[in-house]
């Protein structure tokens, strides 16, 4: 058993290194690691850095109290920015993200060569499943072409059989974004396989019904948290007792931005079917959601950003998808006639 964990381990590294990040001789490879992270799976990324004429740069810190900015007063702040904004590659594997704090904003807007991804705490058996298995650019050509898609609607509405039924306008100001699994060229990379649009201010109004949810145990149980949007604002959480608790964790924040929408990703990871419990994994759930909530980096949402203590995201699955009247997915199943070809191409990969 132990084996073929590390048989899987050194294939997810190598595709990681060589075909996703093509990491050249010489090149300096961050991977920021703590308690939480699986130290074997960071010690296989290292060795796969080092096979390349690469460095790999290892810095184990200390688990933040929370992710994002919440963390600040626990991470070596001063030392792993200077760090940070000097790598070629920064890979994070810490079970509470830097991403979105100072530490993470100042390395994204200095260093202009950097190529981030993040992966956080998942398993190795997840990070296989969402990382390998696929052809890159194949995917990339569906990603777009529904990027595309999006940035022509006015309008986007999500609904599903679980009682999601949301909308909200598209503004071309912000970002819409893919993550393909390239990440060659400078980048602000996470996991692949969704198309990732930030919604117009105000605009996010109905009802979203999460089957996972960060922060919460909705996943596989009879617990119900449901979010009333109105204007892009969370207005009522609704549910049962877990629905009370969230209502407490939101507002230990004291911070109003936490209950704003920050972006919506449209889930296309074709070796993603089904939900699994790990949020890195199901927010690509093929034909399913993810909702993100509280902090927007100035990347995203120029020029400012959302300013926020921290960030959490929920996923529903089988959702149908509607760009103004055109339906993009119906029950969890890319069903536009444009797409149809290049579905059947990617998912005939997994036949």
């Amino acid at each position: 058993m132990e084996s073929s964990i590390k048989r899987v381990r050194a294939i997810v590294a190598k595709v990681l290194i060589e075909d996703m990040f093509k990491v050249q001789k010489g090149e300096t490879v961050a991977i920021t690691a703590d308690i939480g992270s699986d130290r074997e799976t960071v010690n296989s990324i290292a060795e796969a850095v080092s096979k390349t004429g690469g460095k790999p740069l290892v810095m184990w810190i200390p688990k933040g109290r929370g992710d994002a900015q919440i963390g600040m007063p626990d991470w070596p702040s001063a030392a792993l920015t200077a760090a940070l904004c000097e790598v070629d590659v920064w890979i994070e594997m810490t079970s509470t993200v830097m991403l979105y704090s100072d530490i993470w904003e100042t390395a994204m807007a200095q260093n202009k060569k950097l190529r981030y991804l993040i992966i956080g705490n998942s398993s190795i058996q997840s990070i296989k499943r969402v990382f390998t298995g696929f052809d890159i650019k194949l995917l990339g050509k569906l990603l777009w072409q529904v990027l595309e898609m999006a940035k022509k609607a006015k309008t986007i509405k999500i609904t599903s059989p679980n009682g999601t039924d949301v909308s909200y306008d598209v503004d071309l100001d912000y970002a819409f974004d893919i993550d393909d699994g390239d990440y060659s060229k400078p980048i602000f990379g996470t996991a692949p396989g969704y198309v990732n649009i930030v919604p117009k201010l105000g605009s996010m109004n109905g009802k979203i019904v999460f089957d996972l949810l960060t922060n919460a145990d909705v996943y596989d149980n009879q617990n119900e948290v449901a979010f009333i949007m109105k204007d892009g604002v969370i207005s009522e959480v609704v549910g049962n007792e877990e629905a009370e608790k969230f209502k407490d964790f939101l507002a230990s924040f004291e911070d109003p931005n936490m209950y704003k929408i920050s972006h919506h990703m449209i889930g296309l990871n074709p070796g993603v079917r089904q939900l699994c419990g790990e949020i890195v994994e199901d927010e690509r759930i093929w034909g399913g959601v993810d909702f993100g909530f509280g902090h927007t980096s100035p990347i995203d949402m120029p020029p400012a950003g959302q300013m926020a203590k921290s960030h959490f995201d929920g996923v529903v699955a089988k959702t149908s998808i509607f760009f103004d009247d055109q339906q993009l997915v119906n029950n969890g199943e890319v069903c536009h006639p444009d797409l149809r070809e290049l579905v059947e191409q990617i998912l005939g990969q997994y036949a």
